[in-house]
């Protein structure tokens, strides 16, 4: 008897995962067209946008509106302008642009607040040193940025470092259980190692200060992964010029190409 409930406790939860796909792929179909001022804003202020053809950039668009749509984006202690939830979802879009059909399945709200905060969330006193995580526990589910980060890192169009990619990156490492470093959906097994053994040889290069990759690179697997995405997303030319093995593997990780594109 207790075999036979709990093969109707398993047949009922895949068919509740089942109607609620099927309710998530409606609400995606139910978005409304993309504003024109979200696309002047691409246009604008997203470099990464800039070098997508035509075609490239309507698929970008519908998923940035698709982001804006289904993810809560609240200030604290700050007003949400449209510049930010346009910067906030182009952030999620970017490093995920390679693959078609992604959905973050780890993500529900952004917080914005207005500059650093400290590790108690506290935005006030000298101690106040971060500019975006990924919440773990009550904050589950949930990222925290500075809004003025946010916006620095497009507007600086030659800088190797863009806070909120970071925190994206490290949600879609957090993609297959754990935030590690190693993209396991996006690797091969028989990658793994080989790439495992490169990020601990530039975190030596790091440490050693013989290399142009942010120090905070060399923190741990999971941080050197986000750090060299964003300088991979924000800087590709330089990336493969200084480190073409790392940027050959990032490529195949992301499923993109962006070196030769970015103006």
């Amino acid at each position: 008897m207790d075999i036979v409930l709990s093969i109707l406790v398993a047949l009922a939860l895949l068919v509740l995962l089942f109607l609620l796909l099927i309710r998530k792929r409606k609400k995606k179909q139910a978005i409304q067209p993309v504003p024109a001022s979200y696309r002047e804003l691409l246009s604008q202020g997203v470099p990464f946008y800039q070098q997508l053809d035509q075609t490239q950039q309507e698929l970008f668009a519908n998923r940035v509106q698709h982001f804006i749509a289904s993810t809560r984006i609240t200030g604290v202690n700050t007003v949400v302008e449209e510049i930010d939830k346009v910067y906030v979802a182009a952030s999620a879009v970017i490093p995920t642009f390679g693959f078609p059909d992604w959905e973050y399945i780890n993500i529900n709200e952004v917080l914005l607040y207005p500059d650093s905060f400290n590790h108690d969330f506290e935005q006030q006193g000298t101690d106040r040193s971060i500019l975006g995580m990924v919440g773990t526990g009550a904050y589950e589910d949930v990222m925290i940025l500075s809004q003025h980060e946010l916006r620095q890192g497009f507007l600086n169009k030659t800088g190797k470092s863009n806070t909120a990619i970071h925190e994206f990156v490290h949600l879609v490492d957090k993609t297959d259980g754990s935030t590690d470093g190693v993209p396991e959906f996006a690797l091969q097994h028989n990658y793994v190692l080989p790439w495992l053994d490169l990020v601990h040889k530039k975190m030596k290069q790091i440490l050693a200060n013989r290399s142009d990759i942010d120090p905070y690179g060399a923190t741990n697997q999971a941080e050197f992964f986000a750090v060299v995405a964003e300088y991979f997303f924000e800087r590709p030319d330089l990336l493969k010029e200084k480190h073409p093995d790392l940027y050959e593997v990032l490529s195949s990780i992301f499923r993109q190409q962006p070196a030769g594109k970015m103006k």
